[in-house]
């Protein structure tokens, strides 16, 4: 057991206070003002201290884009054919890479690893935490979504090569035409037809039966139209990735009921998606009503920027409630792993984040990270006993 006392408790849930914090079992037990500690307890003194949730990224691409080693590390698009909703991420990746340490001393625990946005389909992604060395063992969900992708990239990689897809019209259509193949094979199953086993299209079922959402990288506003416009053709569940351009149709989003990464914000305008790039888009979507989460979409922005980001978007105008809640708890909606993750509530995993001082303060520093109740990370200044 651990009990860590008297620190400055952000719940995530939008309550704060001076309070104790118990794990046991890898769970969060209870938080109150002076619980009681056995001598089988370990006691953590977080006087003058901040405890968080871990921190969630949802969108990165971290151990499958690795840093410092060039193509070799590059296994987050699989550019054979611009449809590939049969790959999954969790097949490429390293969890020795060096961006799961980053993520652990700036207090990420939990990230959603995905396919890069050169394919329409890109395939499945999956929820991890950052700590461990088999990626089997350290999955919180898998499949956690299918990757797809609008707008400058599937265009311009396939279009450069003379191949579709060449235009945005390309890109709508072969969406539209393997979703259509996905409902016709599942169609066939259904009523008890022989048919030949097709990977990707069994795949595309779990987003026709709504087990999984496409998660669709789009920037500009029209792109973000379209993958609303398909999410109500097939009547299936979508995030919006990126979501540069939302603030232009923020409360044309809002009427549709999806949620929405944000990021990477931190970044240059380096294409001419990103040309009305700005922390204006968060204030709107919030504003609107639209769910929102902040995204560095590693390694465009280091995953040790995350909280950055947040203390970013609060200087440009938006509340650090919903800033943090875009890291914590609406990060793990986003998600579908709220259950588990998100907050510091009871019976929730006991990933924790102790800061030397308000996280919204740039000048604090993650001390001990936590997951599953068990220092993954520990700077060596809080104090023990």
């Amino acid at each position: 057991m651990l009990l860590i006392k008297n620190g400055t408790l952000i719940i995530g849930t939008g309550s704060i206070g001076k309070g104790d914090l118990l794990i046991d079992g890898g769970k969060i037990i209870k938080t109150g003002e002076n619980l009681k500690a056995d001598d089988r307890t370990k006691v953590l003194d977080a006087e003058g201290k901040f405890v968080t949730p871990g921190l969630i990224d949802v969108h990165t691409h971290l151990g499958i884009h690795e840093e410092g080693i060039g193509l070799a590390g590059h296994d987050y698009n699989e550019t054979s054919d611009p449809v590939t909703p049969y790959v999954r991420a969790i097949d490429g990746i390293n969890p020795n890479e060096k961006g799961f340490e980053d993520a652990r001393k700036a207090g990420v625990t939990t990230v959603q690893v995905m396919p890069g946005s050169a394919n329409v389909i890109g395939g499945e992604m999956a929820v991890l935490k950052t700590a461990g060395i088999v990626i089997d063992q350290m999955v919180l969900r898998s499949p956690s979504g299918m990757k797809a992708a609008f707008g400058e990239n599937p265009k311009h990689f396939y279009g450069s090569k003379g191949k579709t897809p060449v235009t945005r019209m390309g890109i709508a259509a072969l969406f539209r035409k393997e979703m259509k193949r996905a409902q016709d094979y599942l169609r066939k199953l259904e009523n008890g037809e022989v048919i030949d086993f097709d990977l990707g299209a069994e795949q595309l079922i779990n987003v026709l039966k709504g087990v999984i959402p496409i998660r669709a990288h789009a920037h500009r506003a029209d792109d973000i139209a379209t993958i609303l416009r398909m999410a109500k053709e097939f009547n299936i569940e979508v995030t919006i990735e990126h979501c540069t351009e939302g603030h232009q149709i923020a409360s044309y989003i809002a009427e549709h009921n999806v949620r929405v990464s944000v990021g990477p914000t931190l970044s240059t305008r380096s294409k001419i998606e990103l040309a009305d790039k700005g922390w204006h888009t968060l204030n709107a979507l919030d504003q609107a009503g639209v769910p929102v989460s902040i995204t560095t979409d590693h390694p465009v922005v280091g995953i040790d920027s995350l909280i950055l980001s947040a203390i970013a978007a609060v200087k440009h105008g938006l509340s650090e409630e919903t800033a943090l809640k875009a890291i914590t708890i609406n990060a793990a909606k986003h998600l579908g792993v709220d259950e588990r993750v998100g907050s510091l509530e009871p019976g929730k995993d006991a990933d924790v984040v102790v800061w030397s001082g308000d996280p919204f303060d740039a000048r604090s520093t993650v001390e001990k990270t936590l997951i599953n109740g068990e220092t993954i990370y520990d700077s060596g200044i809080s104090s023990n006993k």
